[in-house]
């Protein structure tokens, strides 16, 4: 079930469940959840997640694929993914552009990977391991991250560059977190803006949108445990001007506040999309 770029999705949340099955129609219009956290799920638990797929569309988020990471990619998991997402007929799958695991095992955090060329050829590698094995095209989102992974400066490229020669080498789409883009600028010191700018238009199939804590001016986090902050709000019309309206998703994974509350946020997008509708996207799609 493909989702029209105008569409404004909420995440599926285990406390969430009965408030999300209770939701008046329209209130939002695609859930997303992580397979790692429902495969295998069965019982009561189970039946509200197939009540939900059959009256919602449902996107899928991996948290364990660990891309950039140097165990071998767990092809018995990703084979149990592609008949969950194939059984609850998800058109859209992400997982992360980092490493979450090494060779002893889950490391419960996503971890930088070095930004080079050496890594875009073995990332690449992998997604397209993936692709293959999920019998379908994926897209990668752009993490946050608090230390840059050591490299020669004859090695290093620019985050930017990296996740692009990603995105080409290994033929798949990003899923833009516009939050992750506000967190790493604000923490490493780029513009925000001119990161948007140089993404590629033509592989864009989502953005994600959250809130952060503000440790400090010069430090945010990104917690998935607050409101969307204004300055976020404002980079997300900018990535709807630069490269039009694609399917947004509202991330929050604690201290969840009532059902009506998110759906306010929910709405938000909603009017951004609708402010951004007709506007011409002023970026260049370059694959």
């Amino acid at each position: 079930m493909t989702l029209p770029d105008a569409s404004a999705g909420l995440g599926l949340r285990r406390a969430m469940l009965d408030e999300l099955r209770a939701a008046p129609a329209g209130a939002f219009d695609f859930l997303e959840c992580a397979p790692d956290n429902w495969i295998g799920v069965g019982g009561r638990l189970g039946e509200a997640l197939d009540d939900l797929s059959a009256r919602h569309p449902l996107t899928c988020h991996g948290l364990s694929l660990s891309l950039g990471g140097p165990a071998p990619l767990d092809e018995v998991f990703l084979a149990k993914t592609r008949r969950f997402l194939d059984r609850h007929r998800v058109s859209l799958y992400s997982e992360h552009l980092s490493a979450c695991s090494d060779a002893t095992g889950h490391l419960y955090d996503l971890m930088p990977v070095p930004f080079t060329e050496a890594a875009v050829r073995h990332v690449a590698t992998r997604i397209g391991r993936v692709q293959d094995l999920l019998g379908r095209r994926i897209a990668v989102e752009n993490v946050s991250y608090y230390a840059a992974l050591p490299v020669a400066p004859a090695q290093a490229l620019e985050e930017a560059d990296f996740v692009n020669a990603v995105l080409a080498e290994a033929d798949c789409d990003l899923l833009l977190d516009v939050n992750n883009v506000y967190v790493n600028a604000v923490n490493h010191g780029y513009d925000a803006r001119v990161f948007l700018a140089r993404m590629p238009c033509a592989r864009i199939a989502s953005y994600h949108i959250a809130g952060h804590y503000d440790e400090a001016d010069d430090l945010k986090v990104d917690t998935h445990g607050a409101p969307v902050k204004d300055a976020v709000w404002s980079l997300l019309a900018e990535a709807y001007r630069l490269h039009g309206v694609r399917p947004t998703l509202l991330e929050r994974d604690f201290n969840l506040p009532p059902l009506p509350v998110l759906l306010d946020e929910v709405e938000r997008i909603r009017q951004l999309q609708r402010e951004a509708a007709g506007v011409a996207p002023a970026g260049v799609a370059h694959a």
